[in-house]
């Protein structure tokens, strides 16, 4: 199998890959070619045994989507995209990377095919972000889209996208709305989410960490590792139980900043929540005020999507995945 994975450089990219090196494949089913793009040129994953290309592209560029394309890759990971605070504050450049890259890559799938009988699989990386406004405080799969962000518009419409290209039968489309993952490692980005993030990540590293909203803010999480396995799960889905609607809302946990910081304490101590500075933000506030507060995934569930069931788990899996494992050392 041949996998492409467009955002190759980014963190969910780097990990995904990562993933597939230490499987050795996909659902049991081995991935002799590995093509990583982006706009910086990916690193090949340690221990990966087959072929890998990896290149730098902009697939904003009219055109640029052709050449990745001639080898025909059987799956096609679109991750790549600029955060939601970035895309907010310059609405042309996320409109450009969100949805003119989407665009043209699917243009540049139908323009290759030719009648040769090719039809990628191609996974989107969606956000709940596609959701807002005045919503229940449990929204179900069936619940309309209402974005008030220009980054959930554009995902929203990258959506729609996928689903009639699909339709369509130019490819074999499947559109995750990922929760915000938590502890995203690295330096902070500037997504308006970051804090989640942030208030873990670095008290943990002995840094101190600004949260920007009240402790009573309720937000839908998963850790990258569970992320990454959504996007590992959607290649060896049988499409056919999607029944036409495309995309669908990954499973999470639904945690207020509060218990994010009781579950820091319980499993790091005082010492390192101590570290948190309350400072409020009103951009920050007015923009998370406006996103979903929990989901009913039965619907993903159902399709063996699965994700953690407490917090603390969360932060044990970036103890172990991106500090060694070292929980003891921090009490």
């Amino acid at each position: 199998m041949h996998v492409m994975i467009l955002g190759g450089a980014g963190m969910l990219g780097r990990k995904l890959a990562e993933r597939i090196a230490a499987d050795g494949g996909l659902g049991g089913v081995a991935v002799r070619h590995l093509t990583l793009a982006d706009v910086i040129t990916p690193q090949t994953p340690h221990g990966f045994l087959g072929t890998t290309d990896c290149t730098a592209v902009d697939l904003t560029v009219p055109g640029a989507a052709k050449g990745l394309l001639t080898t025909r890759p059987d799956i096609i990971y679109q991750l790549a995209a600029v955060v939601s605070g970035e895309a907010e504050a310059d609405l042309e450049k996320g409109y450009r990377v969100n949805l003119d890259g989407m665009r043209h890559l699917l243009d540049a799938i139908r323009a290759e095919q030719h009648g040769n009988g090719w039809r990628p699989r191609v996974v989107f990386a969606s956000s709940i972000a596609v959701f807002g406004g005045d919503m229940p405080d449990v929204i179900g799969d069936d619940y309309f889209l209402t974005p008030q962000t220009s980054y959930g518009t554009q995902k929203a419409m990258c959506e729609l996208l996928l689903a009639d290209y699909s339709r369509r039968g130019f490819i074999h489309g499947i559109g995750l709305r990922l929760p915000t993952v938590c502890v995203r490692p690295g330096k902070p980005n500037l997504a308006a989410s970051g804090f989640f993030s942030g208030i873990i990540r670095e008290p943990l590293a002995g840094l101190p960490a600004v949260l920007p909203v009240s402790e009573d803010v309720r937000h839908w999480m998963a850790s990258p590792r569970r992320t990454v396995g959504f996007l590992v799960h959607a290649a060896g889905l049988d499409l056919a139980l999607l029944r036409g609607r495309t995309s669908l809302t990954m499973p999470g946990l639904s945690v207020t900043v509060g218990e994010q910081i009781a579950a820091l304490e319980r499993v790091a101590g005082p010492q390192v929540t101590a570290l948190i500075r309350r400072e409020r933000d009103p951009v920050i506030a007015r923009i998370v005020d406006g996103w979903a507060r929990g989901f009913d995934t039965s619907r993903a569930a159902a399709l063996g999507f699965t994700a953690e069931t407490e917090f603390d788990e969360i932060i044990r899996v970036h103890i172990e995945d991106e500090l060694g494992g070292k929980i003891s050392s921090l009490n």
